[in-house]
């Protein structure tokens, strides 16, 4: 259901960054070939009634994936078309549109029993048990990307019109980083101090801790989703491209799928089932990968 609640928006605060300039690194991120790089081969796949699957999220509790799917087309639209897919354990999919009437639905975090969603300018929260939804506009937001949360069940968002970081604790709204040198923020993953953060257009890679911004690794064109693996990274590229960076942000590529017309948006890694798994956006699946 509908939510009136605008989620409140703060002042910037100490956090907040609105022209800091990234300390960019000089190390080459040449390509590696360690023994230590993981190798990708396919576990499962969906079929192809998925509309535009754009992020995937496993749900440990119920062994259960959640994709979101934005609907047809590329352009972002207040159409009411977007939904949640609800896909089982080997790529079944249970309910196709688990939750509808979405407009562009994407980025996906999940804090207990709680699905939360990107949705343009608005935050979706879904019990993934009694699949009560609640929807709230996001104060200030244009077009929220991805969703990542923290140990304390706060949520952290990125807005790519705007190079955005937001952070929501306790229905309060503050913004963490804003800096156009992002290159439109796409992609969030938070560990123990800091995010990392991906630039779609700007193909760099970003370390974020409080205000300070630094350049980790360039060269990634249209830089989406990550996931940390180790003490390493998966990075997927919208275009069909999947890296692994070890901790020097060297890269490797593992797979390449843009020329079958195969993308790889906003992924998710389980490392207890050593899966990788990638919605493919164009390619109307979704795509899992066993990970040695």
């Amino acid at each position: 259901m509908k939510s009136p609640l605008l989620l409140a928006l703060l002042p910037c605060a100490l956090l907040f960054s609105c022209s800091s300039q990234p300390e960019e690194t000089t190390e080459d991120t040449a390509e590696i070939t360690s023994s230590d790089v993981p190798t990708l081969s396919i576990a499962w796949e969906t079929d192809t009634t998925l509309i535009t699957p754009e992020s995937v999220i496993y749900d440990a509790a119920n062994d259960v994936y959640y994709a979101t799917c934005i609907g047809v087309g590329r352009k972002a639209d207040f159409d009411g078309d977007g939904y949640i897919a609800k896909i089982g354990p080997n790529g079944e999919i249970i309910d196709n549109h688990w939750v509808k009437n979405l407009d562009d639905p994407k980025g996906l975090a999940l804090v207990g029993s709680t699905l939360y969603a990107t949705d343009l300018n608005k935050l979706v929260s879904v019990n993934v048990n009694t699949g009560e939804t609640t929807i709230e506009i996001v104060e200030g937001a244009q077009y929220l990307n991805d969703a990542a949360s923290t140990p304390d069940g706060d949520i952290l968002l990125t807005d790519s019109d705007l190079n955005t970081v937001f952070l929501i604790s306790s229905g309060v709204t503050t913004i963490v980083l804003a800096d156009t040198t992002i290159g439109r923020l796409n992609g969030i993953f938070h560990e123990a101090d800091r995010n990392i953060l991906t630039g779609f257009r700007s193909g760099k890679l970003f370390a974020q801790s409080g205000s300070d911004l630094k350049m980790v690794a360039d060269g990634v064109k249209t830089a989406d989703g990550i996931e940390a693996i180790g003490d390493g990274y998966f990075i997927s590229c919208w275009d069909g491209l999947l890296y692994y960076f070890d901790k020097n942000w060297n890269k490797t590529l593992l797979k390449d799928t843009s020329a079958e017309g195969i993308g790889a948006a906003d992924i998710d890694y389980i490392a207890d089932k050593k899966l990788l798994v990638v919605p493919t956006f164009f390619g109307n699946k979704v795509v899992a990968y066993h990970v040695k």
